[in-house]
């Protein structure tokens, strides 16, 4: 069963980076479609990010496009969210995700991807 651990989160003010790392424990991970989520107290678990499997298709909304990337090292079995220009809207527990179904499919709906991480915080101050 794949097993998913992020890293990278802390506190940062307005205007900093962050790059948040998910690692993942078995090569099949190499074949998955990805994601990134985030979740701030009080609020449903919202869609950041998401790649396909070869790293050539990626997917943001609005609310991080040019600001956020999504990237993917196969070799390392790692995803990346380069984070720019944070704002202390971006605040929240972000969950990396695996959708183990498809190799392309750039879901949005945390109910589409079936392995999840345990979540890192970020807090942006301003």
């Amino acid at each position: 069963q794949v097993q998913l651990v992020e890293s990278g989160g802390g506190l940062v003010q307005a205007g900093d980076s962050l790059r948040l790392s998910c690692a993942a424990s078995e090569r099949t991970f190499s074949n998955y479609a990805m994601g990134w989520f985030r979740q701030a107290p009080g609020k449903e678990r919202e869609f950041v990010a998401a790649i396909s499997w070869n790293g050539e298709n990626t997917y943001y909304p609005d609310s991080v496009k040019g600001r956020f990337t999504i990237s993917r090292d196969n070799a390392k079995i790692t995803i990346y969210l380069q984070m720019n220009s944070l704002k202390p809207e971006d605040t929240a527990v972000y969950y990396c995700a695996a959708d183990s179904s498809h190799r392309f499919r750039l879901a949005i709906l945390p109910d589409e991807y079936n392995y999840w991480g345990q979540g890192t915080q970020v807090t942006v101050s301003s």
